[in-house]
C-alpha cells in the first residue's frame, strides 16, 4: 500500500506552482507531443508534483464561476439567482432556473471544459508516471485513473454520451469519438474497480484530500444509486454494498456539530470521505458569500469587499423546514440583520427604521428587491477577503453514505430500517432544540413531500401541484435539508422523478430531455464526431 506525504499541505504547496487555467480541452487544437518538455526528467521523488495539477483542477470544477455548485443547485427547487432591482448579472442563472438553457449556455460550456481539463491533466500525469520506476508508482497511476473516473462520473451524470479520452499523447488533429451511454457507464465502473486494490484504505491526515479507496467506493455507490436513471436497470443492492463497506470500516463517523463540516478550518473531520482542499494563501476558495449576500452584509461579517447580493433560497423550500431544525439556521440567514458588533444594520445610517431584513419572499425570477430571499451561509464566512476562504469542500461525506444506505433500504422494502438511519442523522439537527422531533418512521418516509410545488408569483402559488404524489417524497425532503448546497439536488430530483415534472417558483416543466444537458456548442462546432443529445 502506498505511503502518502503528510496532510493536505503537499497538495496546496504543489498547487501554488501549477498553472491552473492553461490546460486545453479543445483536443483537436493541441499538439500533445510537444507539451512535455524534453529537458524535463521526472523521478520517483516528483510523484506528488506530477499528480498535483489534476487535484488543483477539481477546485475549478467546483468553485470557479458557474461551477458544479451552480449547476446542481441553480437548476433545482432549492436555490435561485433572480434579476434584482440593482443587479443585472443573473441572466444565465435564470436560464438554469427555468430549464431553458441551450448548447451555448455558459454553465454547460464551463462544466464540460473544466472536467475535461482535469481529465487531460490526469492523462498527462499517468503518462509521466508510466515512465517512472520505483515503489508506489503503480499506486499513483491507480489514483490518477480513479480521479479521472470521478471526473467522467461528473460529465456522465450531466451529459451521458461523451468522449472517453484515456491518452495524453494523441496525434495532432485528434478528434475524440463519442462513446455510448452504456459504454461510458461501464467504463467508469471498470476504471474504479480496477484501481481500488491499489488505492489507500487509510483515513488520516496523510490521505486527506487524496482520492482513496473510500472515495472510489462512494463514486461507485453513486453510479449504482442512479443506475435506473442512467441505464434503466436498478442496482440498489450494489449501491448498498458499497456504502456498507464504508460504514463497516469504522474509519468514519458523523461530526458532532453540523456547522463543523463547513467551518473555515474543517480539514481532517471524521465525516469527510473525500475533500477538495482550499487554503487562504495557496489555494483560495469560493465566491459564494459574495454571490449571495447583499453588499451591506459586509458589516455583519467584517468583509474587506462588498458582496454582490444575487442568490437566495426559493421561498417554497424555506417553508418546508421545521422551525426547530438547526440546519435552517446553519444554512440560511433571514430576518433583521446586525453588524458584527451587534448593532442594527441600517441601510441608511440616518434612518433608524432602515434595518436590513432578509425576507422569505421573492416576487418572481425576473423581478426581486435587493433584500428578498434568505441567503446561503452554510459555509462559514470569515472576516477579510471572503474570496480567499479556506473552507474545504466535503465532496463525499459519511452522512451521504448513511443516507444512500437508507434510500436503498427504503426502495427495497425495509422502510423501518431506513427510518432508523434517518432518525440518527436528524438527531444532530434537533439535539439542541427538540430531540423528540428527530424520530421519523418508515411510514412517514414513504409519504409524499411536504414541498408545495407549483409556480409561485408574488408570494402566491398560482397552480398548486403539491408534493403528495412523489413516491418517497418525505425522504427526498430529508435529502434537501441535509445536503442543500452540496451538489446533490439536480441528481436527487431526477432520481425521484421531479426534475422535469414539477413546477416551482418561476420554473415550469420544459421536457424530459432536460434531465441531461446538450453537448456544448463549442464542441459541436469543432468536432464532427459528436452527435447532439436528443431535444437540443
Amino acid at each position: 500500500m502506498m505511503k502518502y506525504i503528510k496532510t493536505k499541505k503537499w497538495i496546496l504547496a504543489a498547487i501554488a506552482v501549477c498553472t491552473l487555467g492553461a490546460s486545453c480541452t479543445d483536443l483537436e487544437e493541441t499538439v500533445y507531443s510537444q507539451i512535455l518538455a524534453e529537458e524535463t526528467v521526472f523521478t520517483a521523488d516528483d510523484l506528488n508534483l506530477i499528480v498535483a495539477t489534476p487535484y488543483a483542477n477539481m477546485r475549478g470544477i467546483y468553485w470557479e464561476w458557474e461551477g458544479l455548485f451552480d449547476v446542481y443547485e441553480e437548476s433545482s427547487d432549492l436555490y435561485v439567482t433572480p434579476r434584482r432591482t440593482n443587479i443585472g448579472w443573473g441572466a444565465q442563472y435564470i436560464l438554469m432556473h427555468q430549464h431553458t438553457w441551450g448548447p451555448g449556455t455558459s454553465h454547460i460550456e464551463s462544466l464540460w471544459f473544466r472536467s475535461y481539463r482535469a481529465i487531460n491533466n490526469a492523462n498527462k500525469a499517468i503518462l509521466q508516471l508510466e515512465q517512472l520506476e520505483g515503489e508506489g508508482v503503480d499506486n499513483y497511476i491507480a489514483e490518477m485513473k480513479a480521479l479521472r473516473a470521478l471526473c467522467y462520473y461528473i460529465l456522465y451524470d450531466n451529459f451521458r454520451n461523451i468522449p472517453l479520452v484515456t491518452q495524453f499523447d494523441v496525434p495532432e488533429g485528434f478528434l475524440p469519438e463519442q462513446a455510448s451511454n452504456q459504454e461510458v457507464y461501464d467504463f467508469i465502473i471498470q476504471e474504479l474497480t480496477d484501481a481500488m486494490p491499489l488505492l489507500s484504505q487509510e483515513n488520516s491526515g496523510a490521505t486527506y484530500g487524496r482520492f482513496t479507496y473510500w472515495g472510489a467506493k462512494m463514486t461507485l455507490a453513486k453510479m449504482y444509486l442512479n443506475s435506473e436513471v442512467y441505464i434503466g436497470t436498478p442496482r440498489w443492492d450494489d449501491a448498498l454494498a458499497e456504502v456498507q463497506d464504508i460504514i463497516d470500516s469504522g474509519l468514519f463517523s458523523m461530526a458532532s456539530d453540523f456547522s463543523d463540516i463547513f467551518a473555515i478550518e474543517n480539514e481532517n473531520l471524521p465525516e469527510t470521505i473525500y475533500a477538495i482542499p482550499f487554503d487562504q494563501i495557496n489555494a483560495s476558495g469560493s465566491y459564494l458569500a459574495y454571490k449571495a449576500l447583499l453588499g451591506s452584509s459586509r458589516a455583519t461579517f467584517d468583509l474587506s469587499g462588498s458582496p454582490w447580493g444575487g442568490s437566495a433560497a426559493i421561498p417554497q423550500f424555506i417553508d418546508t423546514y421545521d422551525e426547530d431544525d438547526q440546519r435552517l439556521e446553519d444554512t440560511w440567514i433571514g430576518g433583521p440583520q446586525f453588524t458584527s458588533s451587534g448593532d442594527p444594520l441600517l441601510l441608511n445610517p440616518d434612518d433608524p427604521d432602515s434595518q436590513l431584513d432578509y425576507i422569505n419572499y421573492i416576487k418572481n425570477v425576473n423581478e426581486a428587491d435587493d433584500a428578498d430571499g434568505y441567503r446561503f451561509v452554510r459555509y462559514e464566512i470569515g472576516a477579510g477577503d471572503v474570496g480567499t476562504t479556506s473552507n474545504d469542500v466535503p465532496f463525499f461525506r459519511y452522512t451521504d453514505a448513511l443516507m444512500i444506505k437508507a434510500e436503498c433500504l427504503l426502495r427495497t422494502g425495509f422502510a423501518d430500517q431506513a427510518a432508523e438511519i434517518v432518525s440518527d442523522v436528524r438527531q444532530r439537527a434537533f439535539k439542541d432544540t427538540d430531540p423528540s422531533k428527530a424520530v421519523v418512521t418508515g411510514a412517514e418516509l414513504m409519504q409524499g413531500s411536504v414541498y408545495q410545488y407549483g409556480v409561485q408569483e408574488d408570494g402566491v402559488i398560482t397552480n398548486l401541484e403539491g408534493g403528495d404524489d412523489i413516491e418517497y417524497g418525505r425522504f427526498l425532503d430529508e435529502l434537501a435539508w441535509e445536503f442543500v448546497g452540496e451538489h446533490h439536488r439536480k441528481q436527487d430530483l431526477i432520481r425521484f422523478g421531479v426534475y422535469t415534472t414539477k413546477s416551482w417558483f418561476s420554473h415550469t416543466p420544459n421536457g424530459d430531455y432536460r434531465e441531461i444537458f446538450p453537448i456544448p456548442l463549442s464542441q459541436m462546432e469543432t468536432n464532427p464526431n459528436l452527435t447532439q443529445n436528443p431535444g437540443y
